[in-house]
């Protein structure tokens, strides 16, 4: 009795309160298997390490939005917007909701590479555990907790890995948080089936919502899957399924529209010009430029219609394989395989619930990714990366319980063999490319066949015991060498590179861009220009090489361009060789500079920005934000965009800018102009910074410094 006593006592005590805690949080529920919980640390951190391990090397990765942040971290004002620069001329073309960890973290430690792309690669640690908790809830119920966990380890380790999702979760691109949102919303659907939760139901709502103020309509792609999803299979009368949907809709309205019905309510003269649109509007950045031009490539301001290979084959396509395909056959087949394998559950069973979710998300988002004629990049498609994975658990956890009987049998089989063959393929892309990897790929695929064809034979003494755990563990390494050899290659060689620019692809060079903007420039031996394979000069394909008033156009390693225009590398980047797993002299792959990569200024030049800026309210004006943003983050002070990302926005106008630079407040126009912008951009859009680039150049005295053309605006010519 007395020890009974001293056990509830003990229990009830705040230290042995959180001593059990601690014992949950570091190995797992009593019921867990012993190996489960230590497994996830061990996971989330590899990912963390493979994420953050020598994460400065890229510079400031995307110059556009790091100088954002740049200028998030002086101007709360210029943060709350989204401004390219501090004193708030022009926000990024995006709302904003991406720049504000990187802004914050720049605040507390200061603007550098680390500060910036810290916050990123923590995000990619926490998807991967979101994804892992995702797959472990939905298969507990189904095949038991030591499968559960399995299945969750599996589906956060191929996530973990997945080349695309690598190269994201290490740069500074909205979609970082983007994918996390997603994949929070879709946790929280999940928990929100299994009860019909209604705060369960309304978190989801808010992460898929909070993801439109990340990266705008992509984010709802995945809103008719999780609603029908949930009214299809919440274990709940259909009456207040209907009512939780409309309360959830609502929710999702105010936490994606609270910050655009703010921007309506200030007046435009008190904020920044919105980026990317016609006539400064939020609504009109989300239905055109970022929106339904995307599907059509009617895209007003924009650069048309860029990207060729539309079509139903385009995930699998020798651009976008490479990125994130490497399981999306077998993750396919799983699917289907996983599907067939619930078919008798409840119309409310969690883990075919699960698969639905996670099969409409990919569905969906790959086939409006695969047929949008607009601009489309190679990166877009992390967005896939978390529905890849969650099926590649829940399909390989449902399969492994049934894995001795023989039709099941013959699924994993099939499974694996499409793995390795289509692995073949995507390594044949890059020849030349550690060629041995294929050999690889091929003995693990005939071991785990060999395995499998074991496993499902009569011999009963084989299917228990030591023999059988020995045969079971041979069975998962060889599978597990199978299908992660060719995408862990990837994924390091993406980690060990330096990536820089607008447009950045993860993975070795196969050597064939992908048609459109959607290039991988490299740098060759760090001597000389960036340059495209098979594109001389540099120049993207359907980017004229010439500069509307003189100026040709080079890449971003290049010396001064004439009219003005520079690029470079990051600072600290200029000349970089470092020796990545692809082998040695491998530089930093990222866009030209001008349109699709920042400006590295000379010494002379920054000095002169600096030189009496508080006296202005832009050191310097040139046309287009990655120019600009090169020069912000040299300098440290505000440089405005003018026209916006592709220099196609009417922001400001040639009549503001007069008004500007007759109050002296904008103290530099650095020349040069961009291209894509001749006939206001390919798609229509504004033609004022050609104006304004032409109104200097006829009324101001143009010198050099350190290459590049200036005009004095507070000394005509």
């Amino acid at each position: 009795m007395t020890a009974t006593v001293a056990q509830e006592n003990a229990a009830v005590r705040p230290d042995g309160g959180r001593r059990a805690w601690a014992r949950r949080v570091l190995r797992g529920d009593r019921d867990d298997p012993g190996w489960g919980r230590p497994g996830l640390w061990v996971l989330l951190a590899a990912t963390a390490v493979l994420y953050l391990w020598g994460l400065g090397a890229s510079g400031w990765a995307n110059a556009f939005y790091a100088a954002a942040a740049q200028a998030g971290s002086v101007s709360w004002k210029a943060m709350f917007f989204g401004a390219s620069d501090a004193a708030g001329a022009i926000t990024v073309d995006k709302t904003p909701l991406a720049l504000w960890p990187m802004a914050l973290s720049a605040r507390v430690f200061g603007v550098n590479a680390w500060s910036l792309l810290v916050p990123q690669a923590l995000m990619g640690v926490g998807t991967v555990a979101v994804v892992h908790a995702a797959v472990r809830r939905a298969l507990v119920g189904e095949v038991g907790r030591g499968v559960a966990s399995g299945a969750g380890l599996l589906a956060g380790a191929v996530l973990a890995v997945t080349p695309v999702a690598v190269l994201m979760f290490r740069f500074d691109n909205p979609d970082a948080l983007l994918v996390l949102l997603l994949s929070v919303g879709a946790y929280a659907l999940v928990r929100a089936q299994e009860r019909a939760s209604t705060g369960w139901l309304l978190v989801a709502a808010a992460a898929v919502g909070s993801g439109f103020l990340a990266k705008m309509l992509q984010a709802f792609l995945v809103l008719p899957v999780f609603a029908l999803v949930y009214l299809l299979a919440a274990p709940a009368p259909l009456r207040r399924r209907l009512w939780q949907l409309v309360a959830a809709a609502g929710v999702l309205v105010v936490s994606a529209g609270w910050w655009v019905a703010v921007v309506a309510l200030v007046p435009a003269s008190s904020r920044p010009y919105i980026g990317g649109s016609q006539h400064n509007s939020v609504l009109e950045l989300a239905l055109g430029y970022n929106g339904l031009g995307r599907l059509d490539g009617n895209e007003t301001g924009g650069l048309g219609n860029t990207d060729q290979d539309a079509g139903w084959l385009r995930m699998f396509g020798p651009s976008v394989g490479g990125q994130v395909a490497w399981l999306l056959p077998a993750a396919l087949m799983l699917l289907a395989a996983g599907l067939r394998a619930v078919r008798r559950s409840p119309r409310t069973g969690p883990a075919r619930a699960a698969l639905l979710v996670w099969g409409g998300w990919l569905l969906v988002t790959g086939l409006v990714f695969s047929l949008m004629r607009g601009i489309f990049h190679e990166y877009y498609t992390v967005a896939l990366a978390p529905a890849v994975a969650a099926l590649m658990g829940l399909g390989a956890g449902l399969l492994w319980p049934r894995r001795r009987v023989p039709a099941w049998a013959g699924v994993l089989a099939g499974t694996v063999v499409v793995s390795a063959v289509w692995a073949c393929v995507l390594l044949h892309r890059t020849p030349r490319w550690h060629s041995w990897l294929t050999a690889v790929v091929v003995v693990a695929a005939l071991a785990s066949l060999v395995l499998i064809a074991v496993s499902a034979s009569d011999e009963r003494e084989l299917r228990s015991g030591r023999a059988g755990r020995v045969l079971a563990g041979g069975m998962v390494a060889a599978s597990v060498v199978t299908v992660f050899a060719g995408p862990v290659a990837y994924a390091l060689d993406t980690a060990s590179t330096p990536h820089e620019g607008a447009i950045v692809t993860a993975g070795p060079s196969s050597g064939r861009g992908p048609g459109g903007f959607g290039v991988r420039m490299r740098k060759r031996g760090g001597q000389g220009p960036w340059s495209r394979s098979g594109a001389p000069g540099g120049a993207p394909v359907g980017v004229p090489n010439v500069m509307p008033g003189g100026g040709g156009f080079k890449g971003a390693g290049s010396q001064a361009l004439p009219g003005g225009g520079f690029g470079g590398p990051p600072p600290g980047q200029q000349g970089s060789t470092r020796p990545a797993f692809g082998g040695p002299g491998r530089g930093m792959r990222g866009g030209p500079g001008g349109l699709l990569g920042a400006a590295r200024p000379p010494a002379a030049l920054v000095s002169a920005l600096r030189q009496d800026a508080s006296s202005f309210t832009w050191a310097a004006a040139v046309v287009g934000s990655n120019n600009a943003a090169g020069y912000q983050l040299a300098s440290g002070r505000p440089v405005m965009a003018v026209g916006g990302f592709n220099g196609t926005d009417p922001a400001p106008s040639l009549e503001r800018f007069r008004q500007l630079v007759a109050a002296e407040r904008i103290h530099y126009f650095i020349g040069g102009a961009m291209p894509g912008m001749r006939g206001g951009g390919s798609s229509g859009g504004s033609d004022d910074a050609q104006r304004i680039a032409a109104w200097v150049q006829a009324n101001f005295t143009a010198r050099t410094l350190g290459g590049v053309t200036v005009y004095d605006l507070t000394a005509r010519g």
